[in-house]
């Protein structure tokens, strides 16, 4: 019988027979493997395990427990839950249904304008467990345009993925869905029912389960908002029960720490409607949380090398077509205002503007590592199904920095701003850190190859000397250069993308910017932006969230609260607030005008770190009942050794930056 020779990750081979299939190389290799096994890798494209294998192929297994097992998961998923809903709704059209993070969606128009109820997706579900249980394999077939078009005869939106990619005018969601070949991709689970995909699948239904439909959502056809409104289902699905137990549980935790809930039940700011969407208001509370954060950050900045620059929230269009942001960031830019001098823009970033600063007299290398820093606020508009409280927003503040610097000197600077961020980060309670490389987008780029590939060598071999794992994002990157991104872990396990460092070689050309050497000729600088936070404004939502605004002591809009037990004892307490605020602390007093427990139970509710009670024996002594958030009360604690234990809590938690 003939064989063929297969490579295996590890750089090994085996031989198979003729016709053998990912299925097949994966039993040969352990029956646990083939247990696990959900799609192949094969000459670096994903395929189903029951397609053949060519001669020579390089081969990874896929398995339901990585990230592009989840995928193929959570896509076969989205399959099935077409195929339910196209049968308990007949005459319903469905359109895409891609694999997300976390989960999966699928849009779908209702005939006759209905709309899906909370009691239709329990139906859904259940149908879906139907298909899963009966073992319905996921074929795949490949057919000519024409005859594609006849099989989706009856449903619009597949009809016009499938005429765009045949006439050559497809984008990246259409080529996602069926590939960008010559034939369409299809796959088949049942005579009476076929998708549209590119690919893979698992086996069959079986090989699915744990999954929960979600919600439902409006989304507009490819997301153009004078389209069709189609309705979109949401779900989720994990390798194991136990998965996705764990994800609706941090679901769960999620919903209560959400910052758009919390910043009203903690009186912190405000999205009126008044002002339009993805723009907020500063209430007190929030506003000193804000100003704190501000604070650390300009002193971090000061005494870290940086000098202060400030620079205008509008400019003119000339410089943004400098820049190149007119040419390559325009969709995210509010319309122009035309003033009697010219067209006008609100700044979307603060770059051009220091750029200008840098350019504003002749600079020389001793000048070099040039540092300015801005807390610039700036303005881009977001659609409106895209906000989201402050992680997504319209007018938001950057703690900006641009730094100016030698070629010789790139690599120090980068690996000194990736020490600096950690800092900040773990000053503010995160200690969980990924790193993120992304390259240049082939498509969207300004300046030459080699300037990129010089800007991305530098990043890596930073991260390479700093020691921080890190991850490709191939085509991720800023029109103007490469980035790293850093992404933290929150309290619920969470990744959120905070602090950026982007290399620049092209704004400095752009922009003409120079420095007289040491040889005393003119040369180019080189250009870092880099944002600790990102904005404010998310960072600060983030940290609610992490928080579940329960902020540590040295960030509490409150510190502390006085309580006096009655009447007789508001003098003391009075004193005792006088003595915290003397000491820097923020305190205040509620007065007996309730009973005692219910202005605690108020106070816990407001997540203060300490609740104090003064009572008859306190104001004899000077003492208070200190109960603080989350651990046991102490009764007669001296106030002036509270005010000492409340600072060296302060003290331990900004030690760590």
């Amino acid at each position: 019988m003939a064989e063929i020779t297969i490579s295996l990750p590890d750089g090994s081979q085996r031989s198979l027979a003729s016709g053998a299939t990912a299925t097949t190389l994966a039993e040969s290799i352990g029956s646990r493997l083939a247990k696990a096994a959900v799609a192949a890798v094969v000459n670096g494209d994903e395929w189903d395990l029951g397609r053949e294998l060519p001669d020579g192929a390089r081969v990874a297994i896929i398995t339901a427990d990585s990230d592009d097992g989840r995928h193929v998961l959570r896509h076969s998923t989205a399959h099935v839950m077409a195929q339910a809903v196209t049968q308990l709704f007949p005459g319903a059209k469905f359109s895409i249904g891609p694999a997300i993070s976390d989960g999966f969606y699928y849009d779908f128009e209702l005939p006759e304008g209905r709309t899906f109820s909370e009691t239709d997706l329990e139906a859904i579900e259940a149908r879906m467990r139907e298909i899963i249980k009966a073992d319905q394999p996921f074929v795949r077939d490949e057919l000519p345009a024409a005859e594609a078009l006849v099989v989706f005869a009856d449903q619009p939106y597949k009809r016009e993925i499938i005429e765009r990619v045949s006439s050559g005018a497809a984008d990246t969601d259409d080529t996602g869905e069926i590939g960008g070949g010559e034939t369409i991709s299809v796959y088949r689970n049942t005579p009476e029912f076929v998708d549209l995909c590119r690919g893979p699948h698992v086996p069959s239904t079986s090989r699915l389960g744990h999954f929960k439909l979600m919600k439902v959502a409006g989304a507009y056809w490819r997301g153009n908002e004078k389209g069709p409104m189609l309705q979109r289902i949401y779900g989720t699905a994990w390798a194991t029960k136990a998965e996705l137990e764990a994800h609706l549980h941090r679901l769960e935790e999620a919903e209560k720490r959400d910052h758009r809930k919390l910043a009203v039940e903690l009186d912190l700011l405000s999205f009126p409607q008044e002002l339009g969407g993805g723009l907020a208001v500063w209430h007190p509370k929030g506003g000193i949380v804000r100003k704190l954060m501000e604070d650390y950050s300009r002193h971090r900045h000061e005494t870290g090398g940086y000098e202060f620059v400030f620079t205008p929230h509008l400019a003119n269009a000339n410089l943004f077509e400098t820049s190149g942001h007119l040419a390559w960031y325009k969709d995210g830019m509010y319309p122009p205002m035309e003033m009697d001098n010219g067209t006008y823009y609100p700044k979307p970033m603060n770059c051009p503007m220091h750029c200008l600063i840098f350019r504003s007299r002749q600079r020389s290398y001793r000048e070099l590592p040039l540092r300015l820093f801005e807390l610039g606020t700036v303005y881009r508009y977001e659609r409106a199904g895209t906000l989201h409280g402050l992680m997504r927003i319209r007018g938001f503040t950057q703690d900006d920095s641009h730094i100016y610097c030698t070629e010789d000197q790139l690599q120090d600077e980068i690996i000194s701003l990736l020490d600096f961020v950690m800092s900040v980060l773990r000053a503010f309670g995160f200690h969980d850190f990924t790193a993120n490389l992304s390259t240049k987008d082939p498509e969207k780029y300004v300046g030459t190859d080699e300037n990129w590939d010089r800007a991305t060598e530098a990043l890596r071999m930073s991260l390479e000397k700093y020691d921080l794992p890190y991850k490709i994002k191939e085509g991720d990157a800023a029109f103007y250069g490469p980035k790293i991104d850093i992404d933290v872990k929150d309290a619920i396990g969470r990744t959120w993308q905070l602090s950026t460092i982007q290399c620049d070689f092209n704004l400095p050309e752009r922009f003409e910017l120079e420095y007289v050497g040491a040889d005393n000729a003119r040369h180019r600088p080189i250009m870092l932006h880099r944002a600790l936070f990102g904005s404010v404004e998310r960072f600060f939502g983030v940290l609610v969230e992490h928080y579940a605004g329960a902020f540590p002591t040295w960030m509490a809009p409150v510190q502390a609260r006085v309580l006096p037990v009655a009447d007789a004892h508001q003098g003391y307490a009075e004193q005792v607030v006088t003595r915290l605020a003397a000491a820097g602390f923020r305190a205040d007093l509620v007065g007996a005008d309730d009973q005692l427990g219910k202005r605690i139970r108020t106070a816990k509710l407001e997540k203060l770190p300490y609740v104090l009670v003064v009572g008859d024996d306190d104001v004899a002594a000077g003492t208070l009942g200190v109960n603080p958030r989350g651990g046991d009360v102490e009764r007669g604690v001296a106030l002036e050794d509270f005010v000492g234990r409340m600072q060296a809590e302060i003290d331990q938690q900004l030690a760590v930056s």
